[in-house]
């Protein structure tokens, strides 16, 4: 956080409140992103998780910029579900999504198998009122101690307070380092009808179970699974107050597939995950990266629609603007502008 993120020091030399976006690192655990001063989310990047549960980065708890949360940590029906996480159930014979494997004609295996996406180290960690940008690599590792894939990962936060909303940008490139095709599907490409998640995965309180879920051109609920879509909307209402929250998910219009089939559930629990996998497997070659890049809108109320239509617009505003930053020469100054000679 840098001096200009305070307002001018009080009179009687007490600690100025924090405006804007700001990063605080706590070392060699996770990254904490607040907002005049309140976390917005951390980003735990070393978990504590156990082998079965497919340690990986992750999102959590996920804020909006009132304060309610509209993520959920490790519930006890799917242990392995952390807030937003980037998570594969089926990379070769590898599971790096945690828990059993769905096998065809066998149903889910607990297996040896569950891997693990081992952070590396930060290339960039910029911080400033108007945006927080983060580029992080990290290797995937089996469970039997093998790195099948690197991984360049980046994400960007900002904050709209005028439309009581901030976005995060979700941007990975993985690229295979054996010496075989790894083909990447989901537990329908196994034979499982309509469980075709794995993506960028995102579980939700228990109270938005039952959530509305919104689409250009409809809106329902679990009918909306396997929907192909640019982007999806969920809005579920929080207890212990009459407010609710939506949750726009953006698929880049330059991702593989685009527009992406959602995996979308809201009668047994509230979860949304862009699906590039869901019904086709993907072969990653040695050597040659899969991209993929999303955004994430998180808003203060249901915002229907119309609004959720919005939403996405800035979303999509939010992928260019990480796109020119991660554009040769485009670094972000103190106040998170980013200037691309």
């Amino acid at each position: 956080m840098t001096p200009d993120q305070h307002d001018r020091p009080a009179a009687d030399g007490a600690e100025p409140p924090a405006r804007g976006l700001g990063l605080v690192h706590e070392h060699d655990r996770a990254l904490r992103i607040t907002h005049d001063g309140a976390e917005l989310t951390r980003y735990v990047y070393r978990p504590w998780d156990v082998q079965l549960e497919s340690p990986r980065p992750y999102f959590h708890p996920v804020r909006t910029l009132g304060g309610d949360t509209v993520s959920l940590y490790r519930p006890h029906d799917h242990v392995w579900h952390k807030g937003i996480a980037w998570s594969l159930p089926n990379v070769g014979p590898a599971n790096l999504w945690g828990g059993p494997t769905y096998v065809r004609d066998r149903g889910y295996q607990q297996l040896p198998n569950d891997g693990a996406m081992v952070h590396r180290g930060f290339d960039r960690l910029a911080a400033g009122p108007e945006a927080v940008s983060v580029a992080e690599r990290l290797d995937w590792v089996t469970e039997q101690g093998e790195t099948w894939f690197t991984e360049e990962r980046a994400f960007r936060v900002s904050a709209d307070p005028a439309r009581g909303a901030w976005t995060l940008v979700f941007d990975t490139a993985f690229t295979n380092r054996t010496g075989a095709a790894i083909r990447i599907g989901s537990p329908t490409t196994e034979g499982r009808e309509n469980a075709g998640y794995g993506g960028l995965f995102w579980r939700g309180p228990r109270s938005f179970s039952g959530g509305r879920v919104y689409s250009p051109d409809t809106e329902g609920g679990d009918d909306m699974m396997g929907l192909r879509a640019p982007w999806l909307a969920f809005a579920g209402r929080h207890d212990g107050h009459d407010r609710s929250a939506t949750l726009v998910f953006v698929d880049a219009p330059g991702n593989p597939g685009h527009p992406v089939r959602w995996f979308v559930r809201t009668g047994i629990f509230a979860c949304v995950c862009p699906a590039p996998f869901f019904s086709e497997e993907v072969p990653a070659e040695p050597g040659r990266p899969l991209r993929y890049r999303y955004a994430v809108v998180i808003a203060a109320g249901d915002r229907g629609r119309a609004g959720s239509a919005e939403l996405a617009e800035s979303g999509l505003t939010g992928l260019e603007r990480a796109a020119a930053e991660q554009a040769p020469g485009g670094v972000p100054d103190q106040e998170g502008r980013v200037r691309v000679p």
